[in-house]
């Protein structure tokens, strides 16, 4: 007999008891950026967070001699099954000690609830969806993950395909670097051409007009990605929610729209690498973090290109290659230097074709993980 126990999360104590998990994993780890614990317990929040108006989710810890060594989520997105027609449960939030037998007990956790769901394959890590942190990072241990993006230990991989976890797909991270980035001369060209041949205007987020603004970001989010493996919509609610998150750190410079006759065609969300910041508040914003972000900000170096999109009419014109060049320049402009186009499918070859002609270098891979229930 095991002397492994599994608890569902029931109660708040052990709400926090998974949310604070992973300073024990952590502990040491001079790459690891503490989450913000008031931004774990909103988006486990099933009231508020809008996420759960389209999915359910239940999270479990795993004790050993009454000691916690691990956790899971095992999460049913209708929103995904129906856009595209799978029956497909998710894994998430995984945390565990190098410990097969205890891996194993928290994944046979979650295939179990998933099959008791009506699902017939479990995919991951999902944290808890496409639209949040995904993949398990597989290369590029030697760094601190980017604003939003996963990092874990290297053993997180064995534990994984010893169970019998297969790959799905791989996410792809590019380094970009200013100096290699403008001299580029076929970026500066296409980009050139692209802009003249579609009168392609790029204008920068109003903060005065945050609200509007947000609309004509709904507008595209959805008709550009949609085409995307594994893509789920964002429900207008999730935007919102998304938007109200990200405002305080938004550097409006670096979220921009392309219009062409007044028509919005693109959008692309860059963010300040504000982990860089996080990294020492050690998952606590108030009393004194709050400060950190503003006092700190100068210090960051990266930044992250989160999402570029254009909707289909309009793809295949170059006009990435526009976006690409506004992006670098203008960051550079504020002093930063080093970006991150994360993440791409590795299969995207638009994304990817735009991204080598950047001369950006893929420096991190992310996997996502599948198997039968």
């Amino acid at each position: 007999m095991s002397d492994i126990k599994i608890i569902r999360v029931e109660n708040q104590k052990d709400l926090m008891r998974f949310i604070k998990f992973p300073w024990k994993i952590y502990k040491g780890d001079s790459h690891w950026v503490p989450p913000l614990l008031m931004d774990r317990k909103k988006l486990m929040n099933k009231e508020k967070n809008p996420f759960y108006r389209h999915a359910e989710a239940d999270f479990y810890l795993a004790e050993k001699n009454g000691e916690l060594i691990g956790r899971i989520g095992a999460i049913k997105n209708d929103l995904h099954n129906k856009y595209h027609n799978d029956r497909v449960g998710f894994f998430g939030f995984f945390e565990c000690i190098n410990d097969q037998e205890a891996a194993d007990k928290l994944f046979d956790t979650a295939r179990e609830w998933i099959r008791e769901h009506g699902l017939t394959e479990m995919r991951g890590p999902a944290n808890p969806s496409s639209n949040d942190e995904y993949g398990m990072l597989i290369e590029g241990f030697d760094d601190e993950p980017r604003l939003l993006m996963t990092y874990n230990p290297k053993y997180y991989l064995d534990l994984c395909e010893n169970y019998g976890l297969k790959k799905a797909k791989d996410l792809y991270a590019y380094k970009l670097e200013t100096d290699k980035v403008i001299s580029s001369e076929k970026l500066k060209r296409v980009a050139d051409i692209a802009r003249r041949r579609s009168g392609m205007e790029v204008k920068q987020l109003n903060m005065k007009e945050f609200d509007k603004e947000l609309e004509k970001v709904k507008e595209v989010y959805n008709k550009a990605w949609a085409p995307n493996w594994g893509f789920i919509p964002m429900t207008d609610e999730e935007i919102d929610a998304m938007a109200k998150d990200l405002k305080p750190l938004v550097e409006p410079s670096l979220v921009l729209f392309g219009e062409i006759d007044g028509k919005v065609i693109g959008f692309a969300l860059v963010m300040l690498d504000y982990n860089q910041v996080f990294k020492s508040m050690n998952g606590k914003l108030f009393p004194f973090g709050f400060i950190k972000l503003f006092t700190q900000k100068k210090k960051i170096t990266w930044s992250r290109i989160i999402t570029l999109g254009i909707i289909p009419e309009y793809q295949k014109r170059g006009l990435d290659a526009t976006f690409y060049y506004e992006i670098v320049t203008r960051a550079d402009k504020i002093g930063i230097n080093l970006g991150e186009a994360s993440w791409i499918l590795e299969d995207n070859e638009m994304m990817n074709r735009g991204a080598n002609v950047m001369n950006g270098e893929i420096y991190k891979k992310y996997r996502i993980y599948e198997m039968p229930v």
